[in-house]
């Protein structure tokens, strides 16, 4: 039981991957990139689906390996404060849903948390990695980047993350009584 787990999250971590490789090219050929924050998607709901190691290392792996094969986000300082705050999408989302009751909203609650929590390490992360950059960042530009620039994509991930993460399982291959992630 518990090697069907570990290979369902396998499996379904590698199609995670791959979606958020593919996904934010699709987004910024039509400009909407940093909008819509494409990437984000599938950590989250790998986070949510998979458990949070799994979440953790999509997250954590995914910007790197983004800026390598497309050069985007650029590697330092981007895609290293993006590891940090994909990271902690991935592992909030998957521990949150753990502890969070149905009473409560789990869902959405657990999504609303990792989502803040996310941007609240990005915010540190950029202010370290862009200083040691020499670039600027403060207040402005972490209020301008983490929630008006990417309005819309706040938005996308509370309307698509909860019905994709229910669809995802309800399909037959969750049939497998999972636990913790099966990490």
């Amino acid at each position: 039981m518990r090697d069907q787990i570990y290979i369902r999250n396998m499996v379904l971590t590698s199609l995670f991957m791959a979606v958020g490789l593919v996904l934010p090219y699709f987004f910024h050929l039509l400009g909407a990139g940093q909008a819509f924050l494409p990437m984000h998607l599938p950590v989250l709901v790998c986070g949510l689906v998979c458990g949070w190691q799994w979440g953790l290392l999509v997250g954590a792996t995914l910007p790197l390996l983004s800026s390598l094969i497309t050069g985007m986000p650029p590697l330092f300082p981007m895609a290293v404060a993006m590891m940090f705050e994909l990271a902690t999408y991935g592992f909030l989302s998957g521990r949150l849903l753990l502890s969070c009751s149905k009473r409560c909203g789990g869902l959405y609650l657990a999504l609303s948390v990792a989502m803040l929590g996310g941007r609240l390490v990005s915010g540190v992360a950029r202010l370290v990695l862009f200083g040691l950059a020499g670039m600027p960042f403060g207040w402005q530009l972490f209020i301008s980047g983490a929630l008006l620039t990417s309005f819309p994509g706040i938005l996308l991930q509370l309307v698509i993350v909860p019905p994709l993460t229910l669809a995802i399982k309800r399909l037959p291959v969750n049939r497998i009584n999972t636990v913790d992630g099966g990490f």
